[in-house]
Parts: C-alpha cells; sequence; structure tokens
C-alpha cells in the first residue's frame, strides 16, 4: 500500500513534542542528538521542556516541528512504510522535502532555522498582521482583500479549504479585510497573535535571504513528488524546488488544491507526521472518504504500523 506525507507548520507546536519519540525509538533519539549537534543549541530541550513562550519563537518553533516531524518519518520508514507523494503546509514543506531526499537533515535544519530568524527580521522590518476567516469561499476572501487591498498590502496566505482560509498583511488593511468578512456573513473573522505577516510581499526581505542560501546548498532530484505550496503543482526537480522555496514565504499555501493534487494520484491513505491532527481535519473538509492517520507518537506509529500489517495480510 501507498502511502502520502502530509507536515504540519507553525501553530501545530507543544512544549513536550518529540518527547515519547525520543524515549521509545533509538533512531528518533538519533535524530535529536544530530539536531542538537547541527544547530549547537538544545533543540530538543526546547521541544521537551519548553518553556512555551521560548517555543513558540519563530527561530525555535521551525526547527523544533521539523526535527519532530524528520525523527518520525524515520521511524515509520524503517517499519515499512512506502510513500509516493508528500506535501507539508508553509514550514512543513521542508520536512516533506527531507523525507523525499531533496534536501539533506542537516542542510535543511539550518535552513529552517534561517528561515525563521529571516521570517522574524522581516516582521521587524516591515510590520503586517494576519487574520483567520472562516465560512466564506475562497473567491469571497480574494475578492475581499482586493477590496481591502485600497487601505494597504494585503492578500490570502493560506487557501486551507472551501471554507477556511487566512489572510496576511498591513494591519490597516487586514483589519480593513477582517471587517469586511463580518459584513459578508463570515461564520469568524478573527486577528491572529503573529509576529509577522507570513505569506504576504511584506516578506520580501525573508525571500531574498532564502534565494541566497537555497543558491549555495545541494539539493537532489526528490525521489517521489512533493505538492508545493506556491503553485500546488508536484515538484522534483532541483531548480524548481529552490524557486518554489524561495517564492513560498511571499504567496498563499494553497493547500486545499495541494490536496486535491495528491488526491488526483489515486492515494487515498495520508499520515500526518507531527504534531496534533490539523491536516487530517483539513482532509476531511475536501475529501472524507481519504484515511489519515496521525503519525507524531509512539502510540500513533503502533496504530498506523497495525494497519499496514493488516493491509499487507489481506
Amino acid at each position: 500500500m501507498q502511502f502520502g506525507l502530509l507536515f504540519p507548520g507553525q501553530g501545530s507546536q507543544h512544549t513536550g513534542m518529540g518527547r515519547e519519540l525520543f524515549e521509545e525509538y533509538k533512531l528518533a533519539r538519533e535524530t535529536y542528538e544530530d539536531a542538537d549537534r547541527i544547530l549547537g543549541y538544545s533543540i530538543s530541550s526546547i521541544s521537551f521542556d519548553g518553556p512555551e513562550e521560548t517555543l513558540r519563537e519563530t527561530r525555535n518553533t521551525q526547527p523544533a516541528l521539523f526535527v519532530h516531524g524528520i525523527a518520525a518519518f524515520r521511524v515509520l520508514s524503517e517499519s515499512g512504510f512506502e510513500f509516493s507523494v508528500a506535501a507539508g503546509h508553509s514550514l512543513g514543506e521542508y520536512s516533506a522535502l527531507t523525507a523525499a531526499g531533496a534536501l539533506e537533515f542537516a542542510d535543511a535544519l539550518r535552513l529552517v532555522r534561517r528561515r525563521g530568524e529571516l521570517m522574524h527580521e522581516a516582521g521587524l522590518k516591515r510590520p503586517g498582521s494576519m487574520a483567520a476567516i472562516l465560512g466564506l469561499s475562497q473567491a469571497e476572501v480574494i475578492e475581499i482583500c482586493d477590496e481591502a487591498s485600497r487601505a494597504g498590502v494585503v492578500q490570502p496566505a493560506n487557501l486551507n479549504s472551501s471554507s477556511q482560509s487566512v489572510i496576511s498583511g498591513e494591519l490597516v488593511a487586514v483589519e480593513a479585510a477582517v471587517n469586511l468578512a463580518r459584513e459578508r456573513g463570515a461564520k469568524r473573522a478573527v486577528m491572529l497573535p503573529v509576529s509577522g505577516a507570513f505569506h504576504s510581499p511584506l516578506m520580501e526581505s525573508a525571500s531574498l535571504g532564502l534565494s541566497k542560501i537555497l543558491a549555495e546548498i545541494k539539493i537532489n532530484r526528490a525521489e517521489f513528488p512533493v505538492v508545493a505550496n506556491y503553485s500546488a503543482l508536484p515538484v522534483r526537480e532541483p531548480e524548481d524546488i529552490r524557486e518554489h522555496l524561495a517564492k513560498q514565504v511571499l504567496g498563499a499555501v494553497r493547500w486545499e488544491e495541494s490536496v486535491r493534487r495528491m488526491l488526483s494520484t489515486g492515494v487515498r491513505h495520508f499520515l500526518e507526521v507531527g504534531p496534533g491532527n490539523v491536516l487530517k481535519g483539513l482532509m476531511r473538509s475536501v475529501d472524507k472518504e481519504a484515511t489519515v492517520l496521525s503519525a507524531g507518537t509512539p502510540g500513533d506509529i503502533a496504530s498506523a504500523v497495525a494497519l499496514l500489517d493488516r493491509q499487507k495480510v489481506t
């Protein structure tokens, strides 16, 4: 049985994530030990013990989620799973590319750490905000952003499902869009507590910084397709990957399109590799028949392996 991989992004983190993997599996423990050595500080301690405020800092959240995802992925791979396609939500795209062999673990970890720093710095240079809008179609959200852009920069940042989106841009424009969304009948339109306008043109300096780093690191041809956030198209070639990663922080995460692209390959079973089950919920809004198993703890992995074993028998 072929599986698809889903890797979550920021917002899925919590203090204590990865501790059980570290304690249960030698391969996961080695992954965390390697990460601590590569980074020169203990991302494992921040992941396991916090404090929460430290883990929530973008420069720590991103490598913490990346290491957790790769530790769990390595355990799954060793357990006999085979994968044919992958996608990751924002930061999770780096995990997906590493799982597909396009990025080496050490390079990807340093890149993710620097990505978090660059995004934080971009947020200081060009302050902005983000907001979640529920209950309006993507077309309605795009139209609202177009209208609100008279007040400043604002655009869709995450197109998660047919009725769940996130917008990003300059504070006054995001607030204007939120007010318009409420007037148009949104179930919820709320400002988010973020440190910058991620996935918007306000991240231009971060994109430029990433482009320079990406030009210097080795990228391999991916072993299986990774559906890119920026285009919702599968990428495998090194230059395509470089281009998409640099643009990713500027454009919307086209998640619903990405999921539909994965489903179009015929894959019906997916593993959400990381903490939480946010992507499982989003899959349910796209295709209720697709199976998504959480794979962030030893218990999750044991359940997934049991399913794989049953399928082999039948």
